[in-house]
């Protein structure tokens, strides 16, 4: 019996990318900086879609919908802390 490929989440994928170029520490300090602001920044994303979606490809929309849920975000800062703990 085989076992179907789980796909990485967009949390992950994103996690995976900063962790690559070593900016895991920086990002999740950024990130936990702006909590506060969150709801803000998901308009924001949606409002330069337009703009970051041919600059970004798919990128541009998975950090959007990351933002826009706080579940996401939540799972996001938890990667970056895990990638930046090594």
């Amino acid at each position: 019996m085989s076992h179907p490929v789980q796909q990485p989440t967009a949390e992950e994928r994103i996690t995976a990318a900063i962790g690559r170029r070593g900016l895991a520490a920086p990002a999740l300090i950024l990130l936990e900086a702006h909590r506060p602001i969150r709801p803000l920044l998901s308009m924001g994303a949606t409002f330069l879609m337009p703009i970051a979606r041919p600059l970004l490809g798919r990128a541009a929309a998975n950090l959007a919908r990351t933002l826009d849920d706080e579940a996401a975000y939540d799972r996001l800062t938890d990667g970056l802390r895990r990638e930046a703990r090594g």
